[in-house]
């Protein structure tokens, strides 16, 4: 059984520490920011920017406490875009750890504390409609469990726990089964940027690009599937 502790985080946003595995859910320097940063900019903005889709569909590696699924559909909420989410945990936190997050209070948009609190207390392997161009479905499972259809999604938020505390999900496998489900010209973003991931995605046919990292990080990747 996983410890968890709150912590607060540099830009005043919550995280949780896994005391198991001595390891955060997101970069103390601040877990809203880093989520702007690299999932929302770096990945969901630059694909819409790039292809102006009439719907898009995302996969998340790590529902953990929600917070790139809350921001996302926060995002929705300026566009016209029926977004698809699909998000997997093998260890979902419960729906009391997550009341006591602050992301609705710091994020501020109208109902935010409400569509959190739906997010997390939806249930599990099916869809579920948030609001009317949001639909998400959550699966209680580690990838290497789930199928994943062929060309099936725009963007990837990679979030898994860093390789030095969860190695199977960064091995080639897996990389190999995300890029299987991308379509072409989808986007991968992850916070990590190590030499070893680079090399795989490369090897399967991906530009990689190395960015600058959000605050308190060197850098980051993105890569697209041409």
């Amino acid at each position: 059984m996983k410890e968890l502790e709150i912590i607060t985080t540099s830009d005043g946003s919550h995280s949780l520490l896994n005391t198991t595995l001595n390891e955060t859910y997101h970069s103390v320097h601040g877990a809203i920011q880093e989520s702007a940063y690299v999932f929302i900019k770096n990945g969901l903005d630059y694909f819409i920017q790039l292809h102006k889709p009439q719907q898009i569909s995302i996969l998340e590696i790590g529902f953990g406490t929600g917070l790139n699924a809350l921001m996302t559909l926060q995002s929705s909420f300026q566009t016209n875009i029926s977004f698809h989410y699909a998000t997997m945990e093998a260890y979902p936190i419960t729906s009391e750890t997550a009341q006591l997050l602050n992301y609705a209070k710091v994020l501020n948009f109208n109902n935010a504390s409400y569509y959190f609190a739906k997010l997390h207390e939806g249930p599990w392997e099916r869809v579920q409609p948030i609001e009317k161009n949001f639909f998400i479905v959550k699966l209680k499972s580690k990838i290497q469990e789930v199928d994943l259809s062929p060309s099936s999604f725009d963007v990837i938020y990679f979030d898994a726990f860093a390789p030095s505390k969860q190695p199977d999900m960064w091995e080639m496998l897996v990389l190999q089964k995300i890029e299987a489900a991308m379509k072409p010209g989808a986007v991968f973003v992850t916070y990590c940027a190590k030499g070893q991931l680079k090399r795989d995605l490369k090897s399967l046919g991906l530009t990689i690009e190395t960015l600058p990292g959000p605050p308190g990080k060197k850098e980051m990747v993105r890569a697209v599937k041409k």
